[in-house]
């Protein structure tokens, strides 16, 4: 299941994730294992801080001009039943004014990602792999296909996805897939800030702002066993069971009261990152069809029982869950992915109402639509879409609502193959009930692109 989870990652890759795909008739030299690149782009975004829309303090830069420069090397090493895959992109990002948060004027991004595919024999096969980055973009710093926060965030943040699969054909028709995955968070914002106010009669209220690392820092551990049976040469069907384990590591206070009343004890309470914590158990039936050697679909729906376990209020109760998606290389060199999934997942906001609870989560519906184009043997172009809708569960946020749009557009000609030139643009909207959050963003960027 895990693997249909990796293929959306098409969309928060953009073009790169299709090219892969899709390989160009200029590509007409011998292989070779390892390919260096570098590319250089200019650009200006509108709102880089992704602040809210609306009047912006003095001394605060809505846009920015600026340019990226991005060198990166390519391993790919194919052995009798082996497959191994390397590469690393290192970002440097600099901006004509300097971001909140930024000691400087420029981002630097750390890109690692490796992979290993090995089949013992035709019935038996095992894939490994990790994703390393350092960054400050939302799209960068996500595991999966839905985003936990949707604004940028300055500094050295740190986000590992790992996992390992394994396949065995037991019969004819009967087939198993197990699997862990393991993905890592660790934001470089530390340190709740308490505010004390004081009222009448000398009465303290003590309030919490917290960090990125209080609300966000965690490890999401995931083990899933599937049972698989081929009812065709085209059709599996599929049952399932996923267990998943979220622990908070930010260990700060999140959230909460504290009323200090002179001669009176002190009421109320903080909450720390861990009241957060969770296990998850899934059940599912889905199914793998392949239409054609072109076109292909997978479906997972079941349901999910979520227990957070250090909420005296939360009601651990059944939630919906789906996941789906459908690839279509419609011509030689073009091709189109879409794609939806159902699910909770965490957030970075937090309320707390006393006697009723706190923001847990999110139930979150995410949508994307991804398809590249050849337009002409040397023109290449690309359209990504995605569209995630989260309803809040708990606190103040309870029911709330964002909706969130990303919209991308990119068009590359390449010269030869170790040269090409792209333009792009990408629009994000965010429409929110909650006050102050909603933003927009629009950028445009061109560049140049040299390999070998």
């Amino acid at each position: 299941m895990k693997k249909i989870v990796a293929s959306v990652g098409l969309v928060a890759l953009g073009a790169s994730g299709v090219h892969a795909a899709s390989p160009s008739p200029l590509d007409s030299e011998a292989p070779k294992p390892w390919t260096l690149s570098v590319k250089l782009r200019g650009f200006y975004d509108d709102n880089y801080q992704s602040l809210p829309s609306g009047p912006l303090p003095a001394g605060e830069h809505r846009g920015s001009w600026g340019f990226d420069v991005s060198p990166g090397v390519a391993i790919e090493l194919p052995l009798d039943q082996t497959m191994i895959k390397a590469s690393y992109v290192y970002g440097f990002k600099y901006y004509e004014h300097k971001p909140i948060g930024n000691t400087e004027n420029y981002d630097q991004d750390h890109t690692f990602n490796v992979s290993l595919d090995h089949t013992f024999n035709e019935r038996y096969s095992i894939s490994v792999r990790d994703s390393f980055v350092i960054g400050q973009e939302p799209d960068v710093l996500r595991a999966g296909n839905t985003y936990d926060t949707f604004q940028r965030i300055p500094g050295n943040n740190i986000r590992n996805a790992g996992g390992l699969d394994f396949t065995a054909q037991l019969t004819k028709q009967l087939g198993l897939a197990a699997g862990y995955a393991n993905s890592y968070y660790d934001y470089a914002s530390h340190g709740a800030t308490l505010n004390n106010q004081v009222g009448p009669g000398g009465v303290t209220v003590t309030t919490v702002t917290p960090s990125d690392s209080g609300t966000l820092d965690r490890m999401e551990q995931v083990f899933h066993l599937d049972g698989r049976w081929q009812f065709r040469p085209t059709t599996i069907g599929i049952i399932g069971y996923q267990f998943s384990e979220t622990g908070y590591t930010g260990d700060e206070y999140i959230g909460g009261t504290l009323t200090n009343a002179p001669g009176a004890p002190t009421s109320g309470e903080l909450l720390r990152s861990n009241v957060r914590n969770n296990r998850s158990h899934y059940g599912y039936l889905g199914v793998d069809q392949t239409f054609t050697a072109r076109l292909s679909a997978s479906a997972r729906a079941g349901a999910r029982y979520n227990d957070y376990y250090n909420d005296p209020f939360s009601q651990s109760e059944p939630s919906p869950y789906f996941q789906a998606s459908v690839k279509y290389a419609y011509m030689v060199g073009c091709s189109a992915e879409v794609g939806a999934t159902y699910d909770r997942s965490a957030t970075d906001l937090f309320s707390y109402t006393p006697g009723e609870g706190f923001t847990t989560d999110s139930q979150t519906l995410a949508a994307w639509l991804a398809v590249h184009h050849r337009i002409t043997p040397r023109l290449t172009g690309t359209l990504t879409f995605q569209f995630q809708n989260s309803d809040y569960n708990g606190g103040v946020y309870n029911n709330e609502v964002d909706n969130y749009y990303l919209v991308g557009l990119n068009l590359e000609y390449r010269f030869n193959p170790h040269f090409s030139t792209e333009l792009g643009y990408s629009y994000d909207l965010l429409g929110s009930n909650i006050p102050n959050r909603g933003f927009d963003r629009n950028r445009v960027y061109a560049g140049i692109t040299a390999s070998y």
